[in-house]
Formats: structure tokens, C-alpha cells, sequence
């Protein structure tokens, strides 16, 4: 007869992406997870059955997590260029900043690596540049070429805060978003 879970793997899952966000994808190990969550290990192997398998549940968990916010998002912007933006801006909290830009780096090099994770970054990528594509253009060849050129700026302009750090990283994305769309 099977137990019965005393954690759902969406709880659990939210726990361990905590946890892999402060260990990085490396230092997640079952024994590490099992202290965190309060399962045993052997409860954790049986779940997951190893390592690679437990860390691309809690990545592809917080892409879905990522997706939904970004439907929100979506949702509730402005549909013009300043919308777009602000949609930006509500995907990166100034609070995730500093984190985003340095060990953040570490999970999604996981996503690159591997090929499910990987995927569905490249599908939440599709449909952030759909979203801003729309903001930015009713045609839709030009919106798609648009979309995507934002969110490289957006992505860009982080990793260029992230190194110079003159003024705060909610500031100075919004500023260089905004200075790309004034050359529109």
C-alpha cells in the first residue's frame, strides 16, 4: 500500500528552490533537501530517483512559476511601449537584483545545459517577446522582430547594471528601455 505524501511536490518544490538558490545547482544534495523540506532522503530518492532528476524539477517548476507571473504581467499592462516596460520591470523586483545578476547565473546555466529546461526557457523567451512584440508594433513581423530585440536589451541592460552599478538596477534598466524606445 502506498503512503501517503506528507508535503505535495508543488510545497516541496517551492522549498527547494530556496534552497538551490542559496547552495547553487551543485551544492543541492538529497541530504541537504531532506533537512530542508523534512523528508528523509530515501523519501527524496524515491521521489526523484537521483540528483540531475530532483534539480530539474525544482528548475522547471520555477520556469512555470516565472511563466504564470509573466502571464499576469501580460495581463495587466498597458498595451503600449510604456506597458512594455512596466511588464519588464514587474519580471525583475529590485529586491532579485543584486541575486539575478550573479547567482542567478548559476541556475540558469542548468537551463542551458539541459535540453527540457532549456526548451521551456526558450518557450517563456517566445512568449515575453510576444508580449512586448504587441506593445510595440500592430504589425506583426515587425512587433516579432521588436519583441525580441527588447527582451536582448532588458537582458542586456542587467548584465551592464550588474557591472557598472552607478545608480540603482531598477533605474538604470528603466533608463536604457526607455532610451531604446525613444530611437523607435
Amino acid at each position: 500500500m502506498p503512503r501517503h505524501k506528507t508535503i505535495s511536490d508543488e510545497r516541496l518544490l517551492d522549498i527547494l528552490v530556496e534552497l538551490i538558490v542559496e547552495t547553487g545547482p551543485d551544492g543541492l544534495t538529497f541530504a541537504r533537501s531532506a533537512k530542508a523540506c523534512g523528508l528523509s532522503p530515501a523519501a527524496l530518492v524515491q521521489r526523484y530517483g537521483d540528483r540531475e532528476t530532483l534539480v530539474e524539477a525544482i528548475l522547471m517548476q520555477a520556469w512555470e512559476k516565472l511563466q504564470a507571473e509573466t502571464a499576469a504581467a501580460d495581463a495587466e499592462a498597458a498595451p503600449t511601449p510604456e506597458g512594455a516596460v512596466n511588464l519588464l520591470m514587474r519580471l525583475m523586483p529590485p529586491e532579485t537584483a543584486e541575486h539575478d545578476a550573479t547567482d542567478g547565473l548559476l541556475l540558469l546555466r542548468e537551463d542551458i545545459r539541459n535540453p527540457k529546461l532549456r526548451a521551456r526557457g526558450a518557450a517563456w523567451l517566445s512568449n515575453l517577446a510576444n508580449a512586448l512584440g504587441r506593445r510595440l508594433s500592430d504589425n506583426p513581423k515587425e512587433a516579432n522582430r521588436l519583441g525580441w530585440e527588447m527582451v536582448a536589451l532588458w537582458q542586456g541592460a542587467h548584465t551592464v547594471w550588474a557591472f557598472t552599478r552607478q545608480e540603482t538596477a531598477a533605474i538604470a534598466i528603466r533608463r536604457m528601455l526607455n532610451a531604446w524606445l525613444a530611437r523607435l
